[in-house]
C-alpha cells in the first residue's frame, strides 16, 4: 500500500508539469474541480464463506469443535454456515434444522471530492482525492447443534481515497477515463450470537489500507459544470477480527468450546477480503 500511495504523490506531483490546452480559451478539462458522487453498492455474497475455529488458541484455524461425545458441533442437522445475517437458531418451520440467512446488504454511498486534471491535446491526466460513506454490510454465519447461531459482521464507517486519473476526450466536452490509487477505510466489525452458555470477546473497529479503482465518463455542461457515470471496485484486507468464546465463570466445563480444558475458542471469518463495486452519478464544479 505504500508503494500505491507513493504512486498517486508522484502522480500529483507530475501532473502539474503537463502544460494545460486550451481552444479559443477554453481549457477544456484544466485545473481545479470540487464535487460529489453518489450511487448504489453492492457487494458479492462470497459463496463457500464460513467461520473458522483455533480450539487451542494456538493461531492456527481450521479445528473442528466437538461435543463431549467426539461429534462435530457444527455438524448437520442443525448445524452449519451460511453467507449473510442468520435468522435464528432454527428454522420457524423445521426445528431440526438451521434458520438460514439474509443475504448481505447492498446499499446507498455517498462521497465529496476534490480534483486537479491538466489537458494536452485529447490526453488528460489528475489526481482525485475522495471522502465519504457506504452503507453496505457482509456477514457470515455458523449454526451449532446446540442449537445456537454465530454471526460475524463488517460494514463501513468512512472511506478516503486518493487516486490518479487519465483519459481521453475526442472533443473537449466528453472525457473518458481511467482511475486507480490507494483507499483507506474505517472498518467496523460486530459479532452476535444466540448462545448464552459462553462469554464473549471481539476486536471491534479498525482502519485499514486498501486499493480502489475503475473508469467513468464525464460531460462538460458550459465552461464550469460536469456530469458523469463512474463504476468503481474497493477493496480491504480484513484478516484479524477474531471473537473469543470462554467461560462466564458457570460454563460447563463439557461446554465444547472448553471441552478437555481449552483456554476458549477462537473465531475467524474464512473471506479475509472486504470488497464491494459501485456504480455511481458524478457532479463537479471547475474554477
Amino acid at each position: 500500500m505504500k508503494h500505491l500511495l507513493l504512486a498517486g504523490i508522484a502522480a500529483a506531483l507530475v501532473a502539474p508539469a503537463v502544460s494545460a490546452q486550451t481552444v479559443d480559451g477554453d481549457p477544456g478539462f484544466s485545473g481545479v474541480y470540487v464535487g460529489a458522487a453518489g450511487g448504489y453498492d453492492v457487494q458479492p455474497n462470497d459463496i463457500g464463506s464460513s467461520i473458522l475455529f483455533d480450539r487451542n488458541l494456538n493461531g492456527t484455524f481450521g479445528d473442528t469443535v466437538s461435543t463431549s461425545t467426539g461429534a462435530n458441533a457444527f455438524a448437520p442437522p442443525l448445524g452449519g454456515f451460511c453467507n449473510g445475517r442468520a435468522l435464528g437458531a432454527t428454522s420457524p418451520t423445521n426445528p431440526t434444522a438451521p434458520a438460514g440467512c439474509a443475504n448481505d446488504e447492498d446499499g446507498w454511498a455517498y462521497y465529496g471530492r476534490v480534483g486537479w486534471d491538466a489537458q494536452r491535446g485529447n490526453f488528460v491526466v489528475g489526481v482525485v482525492g475522495e471522502f465519504g460513506k457506504s452503507e453496505i454490510n457482509d456477514s457470515v454465519s455458523a449454526f451449532s447443534n446446540t442449537p445456537a447461531a454465530y454471526v460475524m459482521t463488517r460494514s463501513i464507517s468512512w472511506e478516503a481515497s486518493a487516486r490518479g486519473r487519465i483519459g481521453y476526450t475526442p472533443n473537449n466536452t466528453t472525457l473518458f477515463y481511467g482511475t486507480f490509487g490507494p483507499g483507506y477505510a474505517r472498518i467496523n466489525r460486530e459479532f452476535t450470537t444466540t448462545n448464552t452458555a459462553n462469554s464473549f470477546s471481539d476486536g471491534g473497529k479498525r482502519n485499514q489500507w486498501g486499493i480502489t479503482g475503475g473508469g467513468g465518463i464525464e460531460q462538460r455542461i458550459g465552461r464550469n459544470f460536469s456530469l458523469g457515470l463512474e463504476y468503481m471496485f474497493h477493496q480491504y484486507q480484513d484478516n484479524d477480527y477474531r471473537v473469543r468464546a470462554g467461560s462466564t465463570g458457570t460454563t460447563a466445563a463439557s461446554n465444547p468450546f472448553l471441552l478437555a480444558g481449552a483456554g476458549g475458542t477462537d473465531f475467524r471469518r474464512s473471506d479475509d477480503k472486504f470488497r464491494w463495486h459501485s456504480l455511481r452519478a458524478t457532479a463537479a464544479f471547475r474554477f
